[in-house]
């Protein structure tokens, strides 16, 4: 019988994928539901469509203070339920696994509170406001686990293939020895003085600025990517406006309605930059500034060692950069590596080479990762210990910054 041949719709679909009928369920609830809350459900709404897991994701339940607003996220994205109180979705039956996406002054609370309800945690990043609080979070978690439970901090950069892949060349020894770990992280959203007084601004909500909105991106990426800690930094900050228009009615995002006849004081950071030397002696610096015109989510890293030197831009998040020193000069230079094979970290499960990926699917990676990382009872990464190390550094900016760029220690 002659082979039928497949169409250009067959070849382009990725596997059909849904979780075994026998596979016990995982009902998620989920703290907060603007923007980053968007993207988790995405992410859990996806990974059991893609990927063949132990478990099975089901959203169960989606909490947030304003009820129209938690209802309509709830049809928009998917969740069964919504509630108005965290501790009533920490309380539900349906949830075994609580994923926290709320400014960072609450994430202590709802954590521990979900551990010691007997739930697993994903908290978004960075893990809190302050050191105490996050250590705090770490035993809790560490308590947690000698129940079995997970407790995971969401750095979803590391779950792009092109940044995981650069980790496994990293881990073979493909650069050597490691030298230098450049990171830069530029934004442009508050380039305009008139961009009102989002929650993002305030210290008592966010923590601190850029130095926690996109310097802890960058810092458990260094970290992550070299396999090793910082030991100390040296830093400067500033604030270039100091003040900015009030709300004049709830946020969306990153963006709101600026009331034109008030103002506020900005209590956080606009830009932070520092060096730090790793553990093995290795130099690093760092940019993270939401001031740079032009410059929409460009997140950047350099590694270089003995061996050779790894790229990566976040822009061009499908591509890595790979220059091997070891071969002739003649012929040696930075090649284009399109990180879309099918051995290549999590592209197993989706479409055929050269297909690309997008922002969105670090998210279903992640929710993959979490997934079976509590079937398999192993241990989570990034975990809150992990979160609580970058929470150590970010702290160990700010007093260098407070102290004229003193070197200063980071707390191991």
């Amino acid at each position: 019988m002659a082979r039928r041949e497949e169409t250009d719709q067959e070849a382009a679909a990725p596997p059909t994928r849904r979780p075994a009928t026998t596979a016990p369920v995982l009902g998620v609830g989920m703290v907060g539901y603007a923007f980053m809350g968007a993207a988790h459900s995405q992410g859990w709404r996806t990974a059991g469509h893609v990927f063949d897991l132990p478990m099975s994701p089901a959203l169960a339940a989606i909490c947030g203070r304003d009820r129209a607003a938690v209802d309509a996220a709830a049809a928009r994205h998917g969740w069964a339920a919504a509630e108005t109180d965290w501790r009533a979705l920490i309380a539900r039956d349906d949830v075994q696994l609580v994923d926290i996406c709320t400014p960072g002054d609450s994430h202590a609370e709802i954590a521990i509170a979900a551990l010691e309800a007997g739930k697993h945690v994903l908290c978004e990043k960075p893990l809190a406001n302050t050191v105490a609080e996050a250590e705090a979070m770490t035993e809790a978690a560490e308590r947690a686990a000698a129940r079995g439970q997970v407790a995971m901090v969401g750095f979803n950069y590391r779950r792009v293939p092109a940044i995981t892949y650069a980790r496994q060349l990293i881990a073979e020894g493909r650069l050597g020895t490691l030298r230098h770990v450049r990171a830069a992280y530029l934004q442009d959203w508050l380039v305009d003085p008139e961009s009102p007084l989002t929650w993002r601004l305030e210290r008592e909500r966010a923590g601190s600025g850029a130095l926690g909105d996109l310097g802890a991106h960058i810092v458990d990426l260094a970290q992550y990517l070299a396999g090793e800690p910082l030991v100390g930094v040296s830093a400067v900050s500033e604030t270039f406006v100091r003040e900015r228009p009030r709300l004049a009615g709830p946020s969306a995002g990153l963006s709101g309605v600026a009331d034109t006849g008030a103002l506020g004081a900005v209590t956080v950071d606009d830009a932070a930059l520092f060096t730090g030397r790793l553990a093995s002696g290795a130099l690093a610096s760092f940019e993270a500034t939401r001031m740079a015109a032009g410059r929409k989510n460009a997140l950047r890293l350099e590694i270089n060692g003995e061996r050779g030197s790894l790229a990566f831009d976040l822009e061009r998040l499908n591509e890595l950069s790979f220059h091997d020193h070891t071969e002739p000069a003649a012929t040696a230079g930075f090649r284009r590596i399109l990180v879309t094979e099918p051995r290549h970290p999590y592209l197993e499960a989706w479409w055929p080479p050269g297909h690309a990926l997008g922002y969105e699917h670090t998210f279903v990676h992640q929710a993959r990762d979490l997934v079976r990382t509590i079937a398999e009872g192993t241990a989570p990464a990034p975990s809150f210990a992990d979160g609580l190390q970058v929470q150590r550094v970010l702290a160990a900016v700010e007093e260098s910054a407070e102290k004229n760029s003193v070197h200063t220690p980071v707390v191991l």
